[in-house]
């Protein structure tokens, strides 16, 4: 019967660190939340929605304010612009190296 009582107080206080690891984490990630401003948090949720749900590049335009719509339309073709493709080298080019 001592075993079987045993082995409970391992489950249980196993189980109650976890819980305090788990609100450790709540603790951390409020912190980190609250250092942000607003409108930075609200994006920063709006952009993980965005990727989850897979939406559309109109979705997310209509989801900000004008301003900041074309903001982000901008952005987009600036970092489309500014990454160079990578072209593959044939073998033949390699092979004369």
């Amino acid at each position: 019967m001592t075993s079987l009582s045993m082995a409970m107080n391992k489950d249980a206080f196993r189980q109650f660190q976890e819980e305090l690891a788990a609100l450790d984490k709540e603790q951390d990630k409020r912190r980190k939340e609250t250092s942000e401003a607003p409108q930075d948090r609200a994006r920063r949720e709006f952009l993980a929605l965005r990727e989850r749900y897979q939406l559309s590049v109109a979705d997310v335009v209509a989801f900000f304010p004008e301003e900041e719509g074309i903001a982000y339309l901008q952005g987009l073709i600036a970092a489309s612009e500014m990454a160079p493709r990578k072209r593959r080298a044939s073998r033949k080019v390699a092979e004369q190296d």
